[in-house]
């Protein structure tokens, strides 16, 4: 079995947004200094699922890989320290900010140059766009079946049976392999590696791609269409009403809210 999961480096969602820093003329935010990026919390949901697979069946092979430019090694290698075998890095200038339908055609020029695969595995969406449309974007042009948002993933007998979640409650979906899933947080949180795990991790040298390397013609690319990157300003005018008593601070109140016309 060879599971291949695809993660992204991220702006850590879960830092402050009052620290954040917005160049409206570049339209990037800036995060505060000393705030490393981090996975992306989906795919680490879908890392997750292929080790809970590798979990019953024990011979599987994970295979992480990556797309972006200046990825933090240390942050990458995260997945290799929870339990992945391989990793690959498709990492170019050019790999910067690309939309959806860019991101998913080099991923899945990456994936068909790695060769025979069982499962791909993606998160639900990213949590700097949320866009999710990447893995369904891969999944059409590996000409998988795909099937999206799933909080639980099994392979039996060459079948697998994913529960996707619906508004309602879940559904029950089989396919036959090779196929694309999209995970979901329903399905858990990555596992925590040990200290002897992300040091062996650190060791370990990626496979690095670029762009030529994969035969991807940059000025085909396609940027994510900005409009405007702003942080909003928000204003709050408070008005005292007050009275002698509340009887007198209750009509004070009505006839303020006649003029301003709200009632």
């Amino acid at each position: 079995m060879h599971i291949i999961v695809c993660m992204k480096q991220v702006i850590d969602p879960e830092a402050p947004v009052s620290s954040f820093k917005i160049d409206e003329a570049a339209k990037k935010a800036l995060p505060p200094k000393g705030t490393p990026p981090v996975l992306n919390p989906a795919d680490e949901n879908a890392l997750e699922a292929a080790l809970k697979i590798k979990d019953a069946m024990p011979d599987t092979k994970i295979t992480v890989v990556s797309l972006g430019s200046q990825m933090a090694r240390p942050v990458v290698k995260k997945a290799l320290a929870a339990g992945a075998d391989e990793l690959f890095l498709l990492e170019d200038a050019t790999f910067e900010d690309l939309d959806s339908a860019s991101t998913a055609r080099i991923l899945a020029t990456a994936i068909k140059k790695i060769g025979a695969f069982d499962l791909v595995l993606c998160g639900r969406q990213a949590s700097d766009t949320d866009a999710a449309q990447v893995g369904s974007g891969v999944a059409e042009l590996l000409e998988l079946p795909g099937v999206t948002v799933a909080r639980k993933v099994t392979v039996a007998d060459s079948k697998l049976t994913v529960e996707r979640v619906v508004a309602d409650g879940y559904e029950v979906i089989e396919s036959s392999l090779p196929a694309l899933v999209t995970v979901s947080n329903e399905i858990g949180n990555l596992r925590f590696p040990t200290v002897k795990q992300t040091m062996a991790a650190q060791k370990i040298n990626p496979t690095v791609w670029s762009a030529a390397d994969l035969g991807v013609d940059a000025a085909g690319l396609r940027k994510i269409n900005k409009v405007k990157l702003y942080q909003p300003v928000r204003e709050v005018n408070t008005e005292i009403i007050a009275g002698e008593t509340p009887e007198e601070a209750g009509a004070k109140l009505a006839d303020r809210l006649r003029e301003a016309k709200v009632i």
